[in-house]
């Protein structure tokens, strides 16, 4: 049987986390779990899925450039984009953590089966679930998509440049 250093000898190790997600638009919702995240990992990086079959309004590329500019001044996040099962992204970026947002309680069983799914998938990959601000926990991307279509001011929802490329890709439609 191996022994372990004392902790006070032992490598300190990074902690990196990920947070997946369509974010199709991102949130203040979206952007509170990724701030508290950041003061609990080292490195969080904030992983867009393409997830072609979910139909988003937004490119990948229109994804990453929004949410890279709503979380200019979080030093210790990256956002990146990814394809395939998140595991195998965690594995790839050197994450041990995977972030998950729970809103309501509405949110729990689909979160808990995928929580399930991807520990069976690899044991190695913890899930942890955070819950927002009680401000935005009843704010989802697809509630602020129909809420824009309607012209409501979305200002206390999503940053003002999210709202404005939102509302003429309204337009456009």
């Amino acid at each position: 049987m191996l022994k372990r250093a004392p902790a006070a000898l032992q490598e300190p190790r990074s902690k990196i986390a990920i947070y997946p997600g369509t974010f199709d638009p991102v949130t203040y919702g979206h952007i509170d779990l990724i701030r508290r995240a950041s003061r609990i990992f080292d490195r969080v990086i904030v992983a867009v899925a393409h997830s072609p079959a979910k139909g988003t309004m937004f490119s990948v590329k229109e994804r990453v450039g929004l949410l890279k500019n709503s979380i200019k001044g979080i030093a210790n996040v990256e956002v990146d984009d990814f394809d395939g099962l998140v595991v195998e992204y965690a594995k790839r970026s050197g994450a041990s953590v995977m972030v998950r947002g729970l809103r309501m309680i509405s949110d729990f069983e689909y979160e808990f089966q995928m929580a399930l799914t991807n520990r069976k998938l690899d044991g190695d990959i913890e899930t942890i679930f955070m819950m927002p601000h009680e401000g935005y926990s009843y704010v989802s991307s697809k509630l602020i998509k129909e809420a824009a279509a309607l012209g409501a001011d979305l200002g206390n929802f999503v940053p003002k440049e999210v709202e404005a490329v939102l509302k003429k890709k309204l337009k456009r439609k």
